[in-house]
């Protein structure tokens, strides 16, 4: 498998967040783990957003603490996924999201970088004081559906987001 790192997003990979966001645009897939991407068309603008929601004093009020980190591979420096974590649950990440929230850029899936993010995230998740992750996926997503459960995933329940009109399968990985 390839070297890879999570890092925090910064200016130095604004292209490369530009570049992400589109790929996913043009196949028309979820961006899952990168808080509000798909909003903003200037990555810089999501860059600001995404870390006033890693500070309390900075905190939109509809929203949760959370941390974004990037996968970038080493060899060639690129962005090839996001994870986010959100340090406590309002009440729709409470029925539907959880604590995590993962994507993989289209053209670099089945290579194993969900399954690594989701397992090199978890030592961060307890070092919040969390005991247990609330990890949830779409029921028509295989893919997603191994990553959870071969990071120690516990199916609890199916729950459905009337809003999307979608069914969320929810996981809990104990750490």
């Amino acid at each position: 498998m390839d070297t890879l790192s999570l890092v925090k997003p910064g200016e130095q990979y604004l292209q490369q967040i530009a570049g992400y966001r589109q790929e996913f645009l043009d196949a028309d897939s979820s961006m899952d783990g990168c808080g509000p991407l798909r909003r903003f068309e200037n990555p810089m603008d999501w860059l600001l957003q995404i870390e006033a929601m890693s500070h309390l004093e900075t905190l939109p009020d509809d929203k949760v603490l959370s941390t974004q980190f990037l996968c970038v591979r080493s060899e060639d420096n690129r962005l090839v996924g996001m994870i986010q974590v959100r340090h406590y649950f309002n009440d729709y990440l409470e029925k539907y999201a959880g604590h995590i929230g993962y994507s993989v850029r289209p053209s670099e899936r089945r290579k194993g970088y969900a399954s690594w993010m989701l397992r090199e995230v978890l030592p961060y998740c307890r070092s919040l004081g969390l005991d247990k992750v609330l990890v949830a996926c779409l029921d028509t997503n295989p893919a997603s559906r191994k990553v959870i459960l071969s990071n120690g995933g516990i199916y609890e329940s199916t729950a459905h987001e009337p809003d999307k009109d979608v069914n969320l399968e929810r996981y809990w990985i104990t750490l």
